[in-house]
């Protein structure tokens, strides 16, 4: 499996008030979508989110978000070191997606930019 990066997840209450900031701190502009009634900005190594309370609350169980070449391949890999997928993968406005929870019990979304 090969991991291209990961992304800082940062729940914040206002994203047109963050964003600004985190455009400037990284020096990109920011890449807006909507999932699940979450408004999301990717700006750089942040992915910034905000949304309904509920909603939040299970995001901020996902420690990061990390970019692999294919998240098919990443399932086969953690379900074989005994982690356990317990999302996905599904398709996302960026590409797929899968969540799993690592043997320590910590939690990591994986993406991928295919189709």
């Amino acid at each position: 499996m090969e991991i291209l990066g990961t992304s800082l997840r940062v729940c914040v209450d206002d994203l047109e008030t963050a964003v600004p900031f985190y455009e400037r701190l990284a020096g990109t502009p920011a890449l807006r979508f909507e999932r699940g009634g979450v408004q999301v900005a990717a700006v750089g190594c942040f992915l910034l989110m905000s949304g309904p309370a509920a909603e939040l609350e299970v995001l901020r169980k996902v420690s990061a978000t990390i970019a692999v070449a294919d998240v098919e391949e990443a399932a086969r890999v953690l379900t074989s070191l005994g982690a356990r997928v317990i999302a996905g993968p599904v398709g996302t406005p960026a590409g797929r997606n899968l969540i799993a929870v690592h043997p320590d019990g910590s939690v990591y979304e994986y993406v991928d930019r295919r189709g």
